[in-house]
Order: structure tokens, then sequence, then C-alpha cells
């Protein structure tokens, strides 16, 4: 596999780095996702936001997605992207809100038309501390979805407002 990136800027700080996945569904299993590889983008960014409407960055990933149907027969099936923000007690492998609703396009475009998009954020710092990939796997639930009473992002139930909140802020 390829290693967790993690980029500095200037004052050593890291930023956020993001890319393309590519895959299949599992015949044997499809609502698995297999990743076969992947792509970075020329982009970084702040804690908050990772910047993807960059018209170099389309340009970028129109380039790499015709290259890629000449010489692949995977298709693109997701994003990756990283939380470097701190070693913590708890993991930073989580959507933010701009995280929700980047996923929520791309699976809106993709699902469609036989295409399940997945987003995957890896927490470097965490991964280095502790000697081992740290990282999730995500789908957006649409707006419309009505979550049941309690339920975490996580998919459990958690009745106690302090628990959930000490967990999921």
């Amino acid at each position: 596999g390829k290693p967790v990136e993690v980029m500095n800027t200037g004052g050593g700080k890291p930023v956020e780095v993001m890319g393309l996945m590519l895959g299949h569904l599992n015949p044997n299993a499809p609502h698995t996702i297999i990743v076969t590889d992947a792509f970075p983008l020329p982009v970084e960014g702040a804690e908050t936001r990772v910047l993807a409407d960059d018209q170099e960055v389309i340009n970028f990933m129109i380039d790499l997605g015709e290259s890629l149907e000449v010489t692949r027969t995977e298709r693109f099936c997701g994003w990756y992207h990283s939380h470097p923000f701190d070693v913590d007690v708890h993991s930073h492998c989580f959507m933010s809100s701009t995280d929700i609703a980047t996923q929520l396009g791309w699976q809106r475009a993709e699902d469609r038309n036989g295409n399940p998009w997945l987003a995957i954020v890896i927490d470097p710092l965490r991964s280095l501390a502790k000697g081992k990939p740290e990282m999730g796997a995500f789908r957006a639930y649409p707006p419309e979805y009505n979550a049941p009473m309690n339920e975490l992002p996580d998919g459990t139930l958690e009745t106690e407002d302090r628990v959930r909140v000490e967990r999921w802020g």
C-alpha cells in the first residue's frame, strides 16, 4: 500500500492532503468496495477545508480520469483526505460538515451510475505515533434521512448526553 502522507508547511504545521481512489465493487460481496489504487491531488488545505474546487485541480482530475480510462479497468470509487490536527485522546478520523457536503455531492453524482462513492479520512499524526494506520471509511446520509433518536456518527445509540458530547462533541 501507499504510505500515509503528511505534508508540512514551512512552519512545520501539517496540512491536509487529498486524493482520489480507484477500485471496484467486490463481485462476491456487492456492498463491499475494493480500493486498488490512490492518486494524490494537487491540493493542500487548512483544518476546516480542503480546496478541491480550484480549476487546476478539476483539470487535473479530468486528465487523470481520461488517462486511466485507457490503462485501467477500475473506476474512481471515492476520495481520501487527512486530518493532521494533533495526537489527542480521540482519533481525528471523522467527517467535518464540509467533508459531508463534499461526500454527499459525489454520492449523488456517482451512486446513480452504479458507482458507490467512498470517503476515507486518515489521521496521519496518530498513525505515526501508534505505528499503524488510523483511518475511517465513510458514506453520508442524505439530509432527508431521519436518523433514529440518539444515533451517533458510528451508528451506535447513546442516550446519555454527557457520554455523547464527550465522545463526539
